[in-house]
């Protein structure tokens, strides 16, 4: 059976809703109710993790009964698990509705088959209405519940002899403006940007994103890695968002948080010692590599230490992209041997990691 032009009408507004609910480790999720005439009975969001799904939230301001027949719209394949909240199938068989019309199939390998369990419960089921526009929505999110945290890009600049710095350790600028342009577009696109307290004392960054002498409309939010104190007249504190400060060394706690927090693009842009870090511990998912036509010698490393003891140890990457910026290259490479390609796993609800809040000042 093909959606309708009401059921679409419905979905479009399902995804205005969505963006109501906040960013976090859940998806943002939104649900109208439909007549079998096919007028809106009742609508409904996600408001955050242990609230009701977007689905219940619509059912929740209906009468008992009122939903018998009922069409349920919603933006994301309702799920099929109990976590803070009960499985959103159960209460859709309960609520007697005839049909769910969904975007985009949930993706956890626990709260995913909902759909399956609906149809075994004799209510009609179609996926895929408006999934370009859902996906563009929570495809971050998507992303982030296949590998179980956050996507990360580790970024650096290197002479064309693969040195971050001269000697002394000066390094700006190593590359031109044309590729300096290419990093700060990148940098709106993700949710966060990471850097070692090392790059803070060193550099004085202000972790923006520019276009030209302008703040772009979209900003990253600052990350800083480390145990040593950030200035207080540091550029970074000066960010339009404040920055999250992680005295510890654990990358993978560092992830887990930002997940909960909803940064599901993580951009590290950190210095040697901090790309070295995620790249040792197979946390990059995607490498860009601005090579200047530049020589400098010296110690200076862009990589250093990422635990390859031999040739055959080699971390191997594909190169999806080569891009010309003015006199500089970019490569764009992904690991031929995906790490973070673990099935999903059960990806809502989910407590916030015990080893305690980060310092946030």
């Amino acid at each position: 059976m093909a959606h309708s032009p009401a059921e679409q009408r419905a979905m479009a507004r399902a995804l205005e809703l969505a963006m109501r609910g906040p960013r976090s480790r859940n998806p943002r999720v939104g649900a109208v109710v439909l007549s079998p005439a096919g007028e809106v009975l009742a609508e409904g969001w996600h408001r955050g993790a242990g609230t009701p799904h977007a689905e219940v939230d619509a059912l929740s301001s209906l009468p008992d009964g009122a939903a018998r027949g009922a069409t349920v719209v919603v933006t994301l394949e309702p799920c099929n698990h109990t976590g803070r909240t009960g499985p959103c199938v159960e209460a859709l068989i309960r609520a007697g509705v005839a049909r769910v019309v969904y975007a985009l199939d949930d993706p956890g390998e626990v709260s995913g088959g909902g759909a399956a369990r609906l149809r075994a419960a004799g209510i009609d089921v179609e996926g895929g209405i408006l999934a370009d526009r859902a996906l563009a929505l929570v495809g971050a999110w998507v992303t982030a519940a296949r590998l179980g945290r956050p996507h990360v890009t580790v970024k650096w600049a290197q002479s064309l002899d693969g040195r971050a710095a001269a000697a002394d350790g000066s390094s700006r600028w190593i590359t031109g403006p044309e590729a300096r342009s290419d990093v700060h577009a990148r940098r709106a696109e993700a949710d966060a940007i990471v850097v070692g307290t090392g790059t803070v004392l060193a550099d004085d960054p202000a972790l923006t994103a520019r276009e030209g002498e302008k703040l772009r409309a979209e900003q990253p939010v600052p990350v800083i890695v480390g145990a040593r104190e950030t200035p207080a007249d540091a550029a970074v504190r000066s960010h339009p968002h404040p920055p999250l400060f992680y005295d510890t060394h654990d990358l993978a706690f560092v992830l887990d948080d930002l997940w909960d927090r909803g940064l599901h693009r993580v951009f590290v842009e950190g210095g040697p010692t901090l790309a070295s870090a995620f790249l040792a511990a197979g946390l990059a998912d995607r490498v860009l590599a601005y090579v200047a036509p530049v020589l400098l010698g010296g110690p200076r490393l862009a990589v250093g230490d990422i635990g390859v003891p031999s040739i055959d140890r080699a971390r191997r990457l594909r190169v999806i992209e080569r891009v010309p910026l003015g006199a500089d290259l970019l490569f764009v490479a992904e690991p031929e041997h995906p790490a973070g390609d673990p099935p999903p796993r059960d990806i809502g609800d989910r407590a916030p990691v015990s080893a305690g809040p980060p310092r946030r000042t």
